[in-house]
């Protein structure tokens, strides 16, 4: 019994942190999507940190908006007009719902879209909804995510290094 107590202790010590640590930062990683690896910028928010902001770019940036589990099981095929504020600035737009994912998803103009230009801003995003509600995201190290992100736009897969 003793032992299974020590063992149920550590398990929830090494699971800790994970839960505890707060959506502080933004993080440029390689992750899978249906067509094989990107590069995606991304951050956590929300007041349970389960919201995420992400951006992938293909021919041009995709940004993609997971409400987490505020949002529920969203109806297939419906968008939304989304404000996003930072810095003392605001842009809105209108984003689609990814049925797949379960998350709204806009096609940028590229690299000087101006919601781009406010997400490498500092401080935080807050992102607001009439439906949706609203969620703030921080946005250090969105400057340096994104640009990383954004090198790779109009690169195939397998495009070469700098």
């Amino acid at each position: 019994m003793k032992r299974a107590l020590s063992t149920i202790i550590l398990a929830l010590l090494t699971t800790l942190p994970a839960h505890a640590v707060p959506c502080s930062s933004w993080s440029a990683k390689m992750e899978e999507d249906e067509g094989g690896s990107v590069l995606m910028a991304s951050v956590c928010g929300g007041p349970k940190g389960d919201a995420h902001l992400m951006l992938a770019c293909f021919d041009r940036p995709v940004l993609s908006y997971d409400l987490g589990a505020a949002g529920g099981q969203l109806e297939p095929g419906i968008s939304g007009s989304f404000t996003f504020k930072a810095g003392g600035k605001s842009v809105t737009n209108k984003l689609e719902l990814e049925a797949m994912y379960n998350y709204f998803t806009a096609e940028l103009s590229g690299p000087s879209d101006p919601l781009l230009a406010l997400l490498r801003g500092k401080g935080e995003v807050t992102i607001s909804a009439d439906k949706y509600g609203e969620t703030s995201f921080p946005l250090k190290g969105s400057g340096a995510a994104i640009g990383k992100v954004l090198a790779e736009c109009g690169k195939g897969s397998g495009g070469e290094a700098d």
